[in-house]
C-alpha cells in the first residue's frame, strides 16, 4: 500500500480539487494522486457516490494507451514493425502506404474524426460501414503532427485482427486484467456517473448520449474508476506487471509528433502525450467524451503521478499537473543514495575529448551508460550511450540517438566525427587532415 500524503499535504490537494470542481462547475468530479504502486491520497467532489474511488466515467481518448501497449506487445512479439505498412495488416484502406509507427503517433496524415455522424454521439458501426476515402486523407506521411481519433480506429482493427478476437477482448486480456483493473469496461457497468454537458450561461445541466463506438471503441471507448486510473498511473512510473517490458514503455515515452500549436513544450510519443511543464517532462494522455473529461499523468523522474476523472463537457480546467505540481512542492521524492559503481570504460577514456577545436566531457553515469555533451556553460549536443554486445556504443537520446560511438586509443568515432585529446589532435585520424604548420 502506497504511504498517505500528509494532512497538510492532504488539505493542499483538496483545496485546489475543490477550487476546479467549483470554478468548472463540475458535476462531479474525482481525483488522486499516486505513488508507491497506488493512490496516495484521493477525493471526489459534487455530485459523486461513496467510495469515490469506485465510480466510473469514460476515460476517452486515454483509450489509445490502453490500445497503444497492446500494438507494442504485438511488435515485441514480432507480429508487426512500426515501420510496417498498415496495408500488409488491414489492406483496403487509404492509409496503406502509412505505417504503423506515424499512426500511433498521430504522424499519418488521417482525418482527425471518422467519416459520417459525430462518431462520439452516435452509434458505431464497422470499419467498413465507415467508407474511408481518399478525402480521411488530409495531409502528406510524416509531414506533420495531425491528431487523429480516425488513425487509433484502424490501430484497434489491426489488433482485433492480429489476435483473432476483439478490440475489447484483447485490451481486457492483455492489459486490464494483467494490471488488476477490473473495474475497466468497455461499458458502464453501476456504479457510473451519467455524462452531463453545463450550459454556458447557466447553473442547468443536459444528459449526453452514450453508444458503442464500434470500429472508433480504441479512441475513446473505455470506463474506469478513480482506482483503475491510478494502478494505470503506476504503469506508466513503471510498474509493469509483464504487461509490457519496460524498455518498450521507455521507448513509447520518446517524442516522435511535435504539436507545435500547443503553448509550452508539448508532444507525442506511441500512443503517449509528452510535455515539458515547469522543467519537469510529464507522460500520459488527456480524455474526453461527450459528458466527461479525464487525465492520467505521471512524473517518472519524481516516481509520482496524477489522475482525474469529470463528468462535464466542457469547461474543468486540466487538475492533474497542478496536483503534481502541489505533491511535488509538498513532499518532494528523497532520492536514492549515491554510492560509487564501476565504471564501464577504463578511466583513461574518460574526461575532455574536443570536436575540433570545442570541449566535451565524456563521463560514466548511473546504469553502465556514458554520457558525452559540452563543458557546462557551453552549448553544444549531448547523448547518452549505451554498450551493444559487440563492444560499439549506441545513442540513447538527443542528437546522437540511434549513432554509435567507437571509443579508440587516440580518438572518439562517432557518426563520421571525431574527438580527439587535443584540439584537431595532428596524430588522429581527423578528417580532413590537420594543417601540418599547426595552431598560429
Amino acid at each position: 500500500m502506497p504511504e498517505p500524503v500528509l494532512p497538510s499535504t492532504a488539505r493542499l490537494l483538496l483545496a485546489r480539487t475543490a477550487r476546479v470542481q467549483r470554478e468548472g462547475r463540475a458535476p462531479s468530479l474525482v481525483a488522486g494522486v499516486v505513488r508507491d504502486g497506488g493512490l496516495a491520497w484521493s477525493a471526489g467532489r459534487g455530485d459523486v457516490a461513496e467510495p469515490h474511488t469506485d465510480v466510473q466515467y469514460r476515460l476517452g481518448s486515454i483509450s489509445k494507451t490502453v490500445t497503444a501497449v497492446v500494438v507494442m506487445r504485438l511488435r515485441d512479439e514480432g507480429l508487426l514493425g512500426l515501420d510496417d505498412p498498415l496495408e500488409r495488416h488491414l489492406p483496403g484502406t487509404p492509409f496503406g502506404d502509412r505505417t504503423v509507427g506515424q499512426l500511433l503517433s498521430h504522424l499519418a496524415g488521417a482525418s482527425a474524426e471518422s467519416p459520417g455522424g459525430w462518431w462520439e454521439r452516435t452509434p458505431g458501426g464497422s470499419l467498413d460501414e465507415l467508407g474511408l476515402g481518399g478525402t480521411d486523407v488530409v495531409l502528406g506521411a510524416a509531414r506533420r503532427f495531425h491528431y487523429s481519433n480516425l488513425g487509433f480506429g484502424l490501430l484497434g482493427e489491426v489488433v482485433a485482427r492480429l489476435r483473432g478476437s476483439s478490440w475489447e477482448d484483447a485490451v481486457t486480456a492483455e492489459v486490464l486484467a494483467p494490471l488488476g483493473m477490473r473495474r475497466t469496461t468497455p461499458r458502464p457497468v453501476a456504479p457510473a456517473a451519467q455524462g452531463l454537458a453545463v450550459h454556458p450561461w447557466a447553473d442547468v445541466v443536459l444528459p449526453e448520449p452514450e453508444h458503442h463506438a464500434g470500429a472508433m471503441a480504441a479512441a475513446g471507448q473505455l470506463w474506469a474508476t478513480l482506482t483503475d486510473l491510478g494502478r494505470f498511473a503506476a504503469f506508466l512510473l513503471g510498474d509493469t506487471a509483464d504487461v509490457l517490458d519496460p524498455g518498450t514503455l521507455e521507448e513509447m515515452t520518446v517524442p516522435a509528433g511535435v504539436d507545435s500549436s500547443a503553448a509550452g513544450w508539448s508532444a507525442y510519443g506511441l500512443g503517449l502525450q509528452v510535455m515539458r511543464l515547469d522543467g519537469r517532462t510529464l507522460v500520459g494522455h488527456g480524455g474526453s467524451m461527450p459528458g466527461f473529461l479525464a487525465g492520467v499523468f505521471v512524473d517518472r523522474e519524481e516516481q509520482t503521478g496524477a489522475v482525474s476523472l469529470a463528468n462535464a463537457t466542457s469547461g474543468v480546467d486540466p487538475l492533474v499537473f497542478g496536483l503534481l505540481a502541489d505533491l511535488r512542492a509538498a513532499e518532494p521524492r528523497i532520492v536514492e543514495v549515491w554510492s560509487p559503481s564501476p565504471a564501464p570504460v577504463p578511466l583513461d577514456a574518460l574526461g575532455v575529448w574536443f570536436w575540433g577545436p570545442a570541449p566535451y566531457v565524456l563521463r560514466a553515469v548511473a546504469g553502465g551508460l556514458l554520457h558525452l555533451g559540452p563543458l557546462p556553460g557551453r552549448g553544444g549536443r549531448a547523448s547518452r550511450f549505451s554498450r551493444r554486445e559487440d563492444g560499439v556504443w549506441t545513442g540513447l537520446d538527443g542528437y546522437f540517438a540511434g549513432e554509435t560511438l567507437r571509443i579508440e586509443a587516440d580518438h572518439l568515432d562517432l557518426d563520421t566525427f571525431v574527438f580527439t585529446r587535443t584540439p584537431y589532435d595532428p596524430a588522429a585520424p581527423v578528417p580532413g587532415g590537420v594543417d601540418e604548420r599547426g595552431w598560429r
